[in-house]
């Protein structure tokens, strides 16, 4: 079952509400996506910490107010599991003003970084944890660097 604000990991009671909320989000994401509980809860309140820390108060306040993090059923799950998703590499792309950190199928980047080499650490960070690989692009899309983990 997903978690709510209502119903949600002990470890993350003494969160503010806004990185409660992020951390719940980011949580039920990684175990959609085939993730142990023991595994995505530590890293995802990690994440929504140094997301909190780094977002701008304009961000915080847009998330805080219209954030994914609904109260919903059991059937309210959005995504199906995708353990085969554990085996993608991760890549760093030049986004918009920035760099990106995305899967190789993903839809969308799972962060965005105003500094390439954030987005690199972030993404060495995620491919470690899956034991994938890790593609680096320059801006112009050409293959700056791989590793494997």
């Amino acid at each position: 079952m997903p978690w709510t604000l209502n119903d949600y990991p002990s470890s993350m009671k003494n969160l503010n509400h806004v990185t409660k909320k992020k951390a719940i989000d980011i949580a039920n994401s990684m175990i959609d996506e085939g993730y142990e509980e023991g595994q995505a809860i530590p890293i995802a309140m990690e994440q929504a910490k140094e997301w909190r820390q780094n977002a701008h108060q304009d961000e915080i306040d847009s998330y805080e107010k219209y954030g994914k993090t609904i109260e919903r059923s059991e059937e309210g799950k959005k995504y199906e599991s995708n353990p085969e998703r554990l085996e993608e590499a991760e890549h760093v792309v030049a986004h918009n003003n920035g760099w990106a950190v995305k899967s190789s199928n993903a839809q969308r980047a799972s962060d965005v970084f105003d500094n390439k080499n954030d987005a690199i650490e972030r993404a060495r960070e995620i491919a470690k944890n899956k034991g994938t690989s890790l593609k680096i692009y320059k801006q112009d899309g050409s293959i700056q660097e791989n590793h494997s983990y």
